[in-house]
């Protein structure tokens, strides 16, 4: 068995490789979870179908896709364009300091309904500048954009454990390290009642068609394109690497950043040391499965948020360890990977005497 090179990339595999993907990952999954000694059956029914079984379920369902889909749509872009930002957990985390400083210390007599997109601005902002340091680094002093902002991950961990443990510990949280409880005005309004479903979702629908229509409509949309495919094409058109690398990493942080914001002024609702339950990095196999495609990330959250909740309910119902989502990711990448071989390549069989 050999591997063939295409003459051109296969479409029928292009769009086949993520639902092959998923599929082998569920067969893994559950042959790995009978070797110990879990009915597989049972963990299909807990672990994939339970987060669908009512209607709170798939509400928290699309709670936990929300942050996913912003952050995963910025990284499609940015892959896109061959600029690899694996940094988005620390411009998640920077965009949540950013957005809680606001919401605390904004003087209560000022706070109005202005309070909120203010803080959604400032998440924004919190998490451009992230972005834009490992930008300017590779643009000025060639350094490796994917070691840089993966670094800066744990800057941002750092600084956000010592102000919820220092200067924005709440005097009346008996030591525990978090910040006070954030205003009611700073709060994301709930948009399905008796759930903590909000209005990021339709935020996050908006910005992935938004970043679609960009990419495949505009000008700028298309250097991204020429960039990731043909840098040596996209500089003989004209197009500014430097300019790129820049935008993409903008758009990619400050997304991030919008959903640390809308994740500590909804679900959270003041700031903690653990405030991302992996969403940064989990969003990279988001922007894979969707095929870089901004909507296909929104779709991909979903099916990521699969692994979230059905990870939750299987520690409590079957008793096990709370790394099973993350394994159940690490195979989805690993399969995903494996099968977008097969877009540029054919296998060929050949018999030991034909060979």
């Amino acid at each position: 068995m050999r591997l063939e090179r295409r003459t051109a990339p296969s479409m029928l595999f292009a769009v086949l490789s993520p639902l092959l993907a998923v599929a082998l990952t569920i067969g893994a999954g559950l042959a790995l979870m009978a070797v110990m000694g879990k009915d597989p059956v049972k963990v299909l029914e807990v672990y994939f179908l339970s987060p669908f079984a009512d209607a709170y379920s798939r509400s928290e369902l699309m709670v936990k896709a929300i942050p996913l889909a912003l952050i995963g749509s910025g990284l499609a872009l940015a892959f896109r364009a061959g600029v690899f930002n694996i940094g988005a957990p620390g411009q998640y985390t920077l965009g949540a300091i950013f957005a809680g400083g606001v919401a605390l210390f904004v003087p209560e007599a000022y706070a109005g309904l202005w309070l909120l997109p203010l803080c959604m601005v400032a998440g924004v902002i919190g998490g451009m500048l992230w972005g834009w340091i490992p930008a300017i680094l590779r643009i000025r002093a060639g350094a490796n954009e994917i070691l840089v902002s993966l670094m800066l991950t744990y800057v941002a961990a750092l600084l956000l454990d010592w102000l919820v443990r220092g200067p924005w510990n709440d005097p009346l949280g008996r030591g525990f390290p978090k910040s006070a409880s954030f205003p009611e005005e700073a709060l994301m309004p709930i948009l399905l009642p008796g759930t903590r479903l909000h209005w990021g979702l339709p935020l996050a629908v908006i910005v992935a068609f938004a970043l679609w229509y960009v990419l495949y409509h505009t000008r700028r949309g298309f250097s991204v394109r020429t960039m990731g495919m043909a840098p040596l094409a996209a500089k003989f058109a004209g197009f500014s690497e430097a300019k790129t690398i820049t935008w993409v990493m903008l758009v990619s942080g400050g997304l991030a950043g919008l959903a640390g914001a809308v994740e500590v002024t909804s679900t959270i609702q003041q700031l903690q040391p653990d405030i991302s339950a992996g969403y940064g990095f989990t969003a990279i196999i988001v922007a894979f499965l969707g095929r870089l495609n901004p909507i296909g990330a929104l779709i991909a959250a979903v099916a990521l948020a699969v692994t979230y909740i059905g990870g939750e309910n299987a520690q409590i119902l079957l008793k096990l360890p709370k790394n099973v989502s993350f394994l159940f990711q690490g195979m989805l990448l690993f399969f995903l990977l494996a099968c977008d071989t097969l877009v540029h390549y054919r296998l060929r069989l050949r018999s030991r005497a034909g060979a």
